[in-house]
C-alpha cells in the first residue's frame, strides 16, 4: 500500500517525522569515503557503501515504524545532476532512479507502514550551499536542474525537495524546474535568525516572490541546516518574516549546533547535542508556530530522530 498523494497527505497529518542527517554521519565513518563529484549517490554501486547508505535509512524508518508516526525520507541524490554524473563516469548510469528504487524498497519492507512513508527526491544546488555568490541565476538554475528534477519525477517519487537553498535566483529557477514535471514539490532553506535567506532576501519577500513565479506554486515550504533557536528568530522576526511566512513554511530539519553556517562548515568534529533537548526544542516549534514536518539535519543520528519520534508520539 502507498501513501495519498502528497498534498493530501500533508493535510491528513498534523505532525510528520523527518530523516536525520545521512551525509554527515557517512562522511565520518571511515569506511564510507564521500565521492568527490556525487558525494553519496554512487554508494548504491558498491555493495559495502549501500549497506551503510541503507542502514542509516532503516534507523530512522525504525524510529517512525516504532511509534506509527507517518515518515518523510529523501533520496541521497543531493548531487546527482547530469554535471557531477559525468564527472563521475556514470553517465550510463540512471543514478536518480537507482537511488529513488533503494528508497521504495526500503519502504516496501515495512508491510503496512508503507503507506506513511513518503519519499522526496532530493535536489540541491549547483555551488556551495553556504555561498550565496555561487548561486545561479533563476534561468540559468532552470536549465540547470530541469534535467534532474525530470529524472527523478520518472523514477516516481511522491514529491520532489529543492533542499539547503542559500539565494532566491537559484530557488526560483529550480522551482520552476520542479513544477514543469507534474509532480508537488518543497523548497528548503537555509536561514539567518534576522529572518532572511543566507543572500539578505527577507523571508516574506522570498515566499511571496516564488509564489508568484512558479506554477503551479510549491506544495510547501521547509527550512533546513538551521537550529531551532535560530529558525525560531526568523520565523518571529518583525520584519522580514509575516503570517504568510509561517503559514507557508511547515517544517525544519534542523541541526544540533546553533552556529551559522560560516561556523557550521569549519567545524571538524561534529556537535551532536543531547538528543532529548533536540526532541523538545522541535516539540516547542509545533506547539508555538505548527512546523509539522520535524527531523535531523547536521549533528543528528538515530539517537535524534528516536528521541524525536517518541516526543512527537506523546499527548
Amino acid at each position: 500500500m502507498l501513501p495519498p498523494a502528497f498534498p493530501d497527505y500533508l493535510r491528513q497529518h498534523p505532525c510528520i517525522l523527518g530523516e536525520g542527517a545521512v551525509v554527515e554521519r557517512l562522511r565520518r565513518q571511515p569506511t564510507t569515503p564521500l565521492d568527490p563529484d556525487l558525494v553519496n549517490s554512487a554508494f548504491v554501486y558498491d555493495p559495502a557503501k549501500r549497506y551503510a547508505l541503507a542502514a542509516i535509512y532503516r534507523q530512522y524508518v525504525q524510529a517512525g515504524l516504532t511509534h506509527d508516526l507517518p515518515l518523510l525520507l529523501s533520496t541521497p541524490t543531493w548531487r546527482a545532476n547530469a554535471e557531477r554524473i559525468a564527472a563521475a563516469g556514470l553517465s550510463h548510469r540512471t543514478v536518480n532512479a537507482d537511488n529513488v528504487r533503494l528508497l521504495q524498497d526500503l519502504r516496501a519492507d515495512t508491510g503496512a507502514y508503507a503507506a506513511k512513508v513518503v519519499i522526496g527526491g532530493l535536489i540541491g544546488c549547483r555551488g556551495d550551499a553556504y555561498r550565496p555568490e555561487e548561486a545561479l541565476t533563476a534561468q540559468a538554475a532552470r536549465d540547470f536542474h530541469g534535467w534532474q528534477a525530470g529524472q527523478l519525477a520518472a523514477a516516481g517519487v511522491d514529491f520532489l525537495l529543492g533542499i539547503t537553498l542559500p539565494a532566491l535566483t537559484e530557488a526560483t529557477g529550480l522551482a520552476a524546474a520542479m513544477a514543469a514535471t507534474g509532480r508537488p514539490f518543497m523548497i528548503s532553506f537555509v536561514v539567518r535568525p534576522a529572518g532572511t535567506l543566507l543572500d539578505g532576501t527577507p523571508l516574506k519577500e522570498a515566499i511571496d516572490a516564488l509564489d508568484a513565479a512558479t506554477h503551479p506554486q510549491p506544495t510547501a515550504y521547509l527550512i533546513n541546516c538551521t537550529h531551532p533557536a535560530l529558525a525560531r528568530a526568523a520565523l518571529v522576526h518583525p520584519t522580514n518574516s509575516s503570517p504568510r511566512v509561517r503559514q507557508r513554511i511547515i517544517g525544519l530539519l534542523a541541526n544540533t549546533a546553533a552556529l551559522s553556517p560560516e561556523a557550521l562548515e569549519g567545524q571538524v568534529d561534529v556537535i551532536a547535542g543531547d538528543p532529548a533537548n533536540f526532541a523538545e526544542s522541535l516539540w516547542d516549534l509545533h506547539r508555538e508556530l505548527g512546523l509539522k514536518v520535524l527531523g535531523g539535519c547536521c549533528g543528528t543520528d538515530d539517537r535524534h530522530i528516536r528521541c524525536l519520534a517518541a516526543r512527537l508520539a506523546s499527548p
